[in-house]
């Protein structure tokens, strides 16, 4: 039987529900409080069910707007839940991180806070969140951060990447196609954009699992060099290059761009989901690497994810930065492309691939959740957590075209010419 306090702390919490959601429609999901009241949807059954497992929930809710991580953080450690369709989920929780309530609803919310009790224990802290020092995007903290990534085990990633754990949007014919022809179809469309022809030397700057060296070396013959600054990376795209028998024709080293030698010079360079990692304000030097290391004639596919121009620069850290990515950062595409030009580059092709992306997301979501078994024993349940809201927080931001994911096709011109053909008709045969 519920104290009286308890059923006011209900009552309370319903009332605040009402105040937050007066405004958000349709309503049509449910809410389950702590002591197993439900809210249920105003319009049949529900499209998820939010569990709300502790009242100090709703204080970390509401301590600050605009930032992400009390939602976030209250999945990671258990005290929400949700259970149904999680990208209309994360579309709530962004609808309550960035709404701008009346001040009256505020004093009204503020009030019924005021009767919840406040959480009688101390909020866990995940072994997962990053702790980096030293200065922003120096070569050893870059590679501080990357490590953090990786080192959650090739073999997590393993569990809901395609066969060759290629960590990057795929390209889809067809909605419906799998995951491992979406991904097949990308690598060979990056290598149609740069015409890779054999013996020509191809650098791919933060190559992931090998995927695309692999794949250019066997099929268009090129010699591939691909770097990363994961040492869980190089080793295992090392050794499946010598299992296919390809240690002739393509390898990875365990290298920053900054430390590759001017004197290397590539005849096309690739860099596909490494330009987050960057940081805006090492995009000059990026650029001008990458054209040093470029031959004359050359060309360099730039494959990122970009935010819009018109969003605020977040405040603090957020979850993907302190869970996920630390130091990441999206740039929009026009500064993006105006760091490139500054370098020398000619801006010869640029595409957005967005909803390949919200389809490459959904996958992975999908396919971690089907092995949530297997991921729960490489990882604990807060780390399962993360990754489970970040895929699908990641196909909700693409979906709703909050992110957006570009193929830039930059050239290096020879004395204004540029070697290339007069449309790109040959990037489209089979």
């Amino acid at each position: 039987m519920k104290t009286e306090v308890e059923e006011n702390a209900t009552a309370k919490a319903q009332a605040i529900f009402r105040l937050l959601l007066h405004d958000y429609h349709p309503r049509d999901f449910a809410v389950s409080l702590w002591d197993g009241t439900e809210c249920p949807a105003e319009t049949g059954p529900p499209r998820f069910t939010l569990f709300i497992r502790h009242p100090g929930f709703l204080r970390r809710m509401l301590a600050r707007g605009g930032n992400d991580l009390p939602i976030c953080e209250a999945f990671i450690f258990g005290d929400l839940d949700v259970e149904g369709d999680f990208e209309a989920a994360i579309s709530l929780g962004n609808y309550l991180i960035n709404r701008k309530w009346p001040v009256t609803t505020v004093m009204r919310i503020g009030g019924n806070l005021l009767s919840i009790r406040r959480a009688n224990r101390l909020w866990r802290k995940s072994q997962h969140a990053a702790k980096l020092a030293g200065e922003l995007h120096s070569i050893e903290r870059d590679r501080k951060a990357v490590t953090f990534h990786y080192d959650v085990s090739n073999e997590f990633y393993a569990l809901w990447l395609d066969q060759r754990m290629v960590y990057s949007c795929a390209y889809f014919e067809t909605a419906d196609a799998s995951l491992d022809a979406a991904q097949e179809r990308k690598l060979d469309y990056i290598c149609s954009k740069l015409r890779l022809r054999p013996g020509e030397r191809l650098l791919d700057i933060g190559c992931g699992w090998g995927g695309l060296i692999t794949h250019a070396a066997r099929k268009y013959g090129v010699q591939a060099l691909g770097i990363t600054l994961s040492e869980n990376q190089a080793n295992l795209t090392n050794e499946r290059i010598v299992r296919a028998g390809l240690q002739d024709r393509c390898q990875v080293d365990l290298v920053d761009y900054r430390e590759l030698k001017g004197s290397d010079r590539f005849d096309k360079i690739v860099s596909v989901g490494m330009i987050e990692h960057v940081g805006e304000r090492m995009l000059p030097l990026y650029f001008q690497r990458a054209w040093h290391l470029l031959r004359p004639g050359g060309v360099f596919l730039n494959h990122g994810i970009a935010n819009r121009s018109m969003d605020p620069r977040p405040k603090g850290p957020d979850f993907t930065r302190k869970y996920v990515f630390p130091d990441g950062e999206f740039v929009p595409v026009n500064n993006t492309l105006r760091h490139a030009e500054d370098a020398g580059f000619e801006v010869r092709d640029v595409e957005s691939l967005r909803e390949h992306y919200t389809l490459t997301l959904r996958h992975w979501a999908e396919r971690l959740e089907l092995k949530r078994a297997e991921a729960l024993r490489l990882v604990d349940d807060s780390v399962y957590r993360v990754w489970r809201l970040f895929l699908h927080g990641s196909a909700y931001a693409f979906s709703a075209g909050l992110l957006n994911l570009y193929q830039v096709l930059l050239l290096k011109p020879i004395d204004g010419q540029s070697g290339l053909p007069l449309t790109r008709a040959d990037w489209y045969r089979p």
